[in-house]
């Protein structure tokens, strides 16, 4: 895989956390770095609805930077309790783009997975009556996150996408036929994700988006290192080259993909200050 230079390159992180503390200090040289990779926007994703006014802030203070409101599976009975409502004000703010990240998580079991469903209902509430996408984590909870999606996209006005897609076929057809996005994260990269990499080859090309889930999960050949929105052109590389796609292509065409999604994203090329 080439990494040419970033002039003909328009990417998007579709998915970070730039306000974890790993990234203290560092936000004007990440975007720079992002800057000379070609990648022209980011979403910083909120994991805490108490954390939101911090996230938010740090999506005010960049152009080239938005944000989503809502909570991970993993903070769902540790978060103090958010109704549609309060979900649907907070998106108005210009800045939120998405609701999220929520979902279940049955891998590690942080929280109650009766709690995790009520939430991830909540969320998906406050996705259709806010028009916004909401930004799936889904791991080991196939079977229930297809129910619950199916169930509030019955009542209309459901999208979304399913972030750092490692899961089944099932959640990908299920999912896609819904109308969501598929969004791949340097796992693809890794050398024991073949099974990710057939799945991956059967989303339409139209639904597929890229992200880094920053500071996690960085790309081959950056495995082992702090990721951040930069790598994702390492990943958008390497799926590129496995569907036969020039890189130039591939970032146009999920560039275009994540607009068409994210629509509240202002859609131009702004540079990281």
């Amino acid at each position: 895989m080439s990494l040419a230079a970033s002039n003909d390159i328009r990417l998007v992180d579709s998915h970070c956390h730039l306000d974890f503390a790993d990234f203290n200090g560092e936000i004007e040289a990440i975007l720079a770095r992002a800057a000379e990779q070609g990648v022209r926007r980011m979403v910083t994703i909120c994991t805490k609805v108490t954390e939101f006014d911090r996230v938010l802030a740090l999506a005010e203070a960049h152009d080239v930077l938005s944000c989503t409101v809502g909570i991970h599976p993993h903070e769902a009975d540790k978060q103090p309790a958010v109704d549609v409502a309060r979900l649907v004000a907070l998106a108005q703010h210009p800045k939120v783009v998405g609701i999220g990240e929520a979902g279940l998580d049955y891998y590690y079991d942080k929280s109650d997975r009766q709690q995790q469903q009520a939430v991830f209902e909540t969320h998906i509430d406050a996705s259709r009556e806010s028009g916004l996408p909401i930004v799936v984590h889904s791991r080991e909870a196939d079977q229930d996150t297809v129910r619950l999606l199916q169930a509030g996209a019955a009542k209309g006005g459901l999208t979304g996408v399913i972030h750092c897609f490692t899961s089944t076929q099932y959640l990908a057809d299920a999912a896609l036929e819904l109308g969501f996005y598929i969004s791949l994260s340097g796992i693809v990269t890794f050398k024991n994700a073949e099974a990710l990499r057939v799945v991956a080859r059967t989303v339409p090309r139209d639904r597929l988006l890229v992200e880094t889930d920053s500071p996690y999960l960085a790309p081959i050949p950056q495995r082992g290192k702090r990721n951040e929105p930069s790598f994702v052109r390492h990943t958008a590389g390497f799926v590129a080259d496995m569907l036969g796609l020039p890189l130039p292509d591939f970032a146009t065409l999920t560039t275009a993909n994540f607009h068409r999604l994210f629509h509240k994203v202002p859609d131009g090329t702004p540079q990281a200050a």
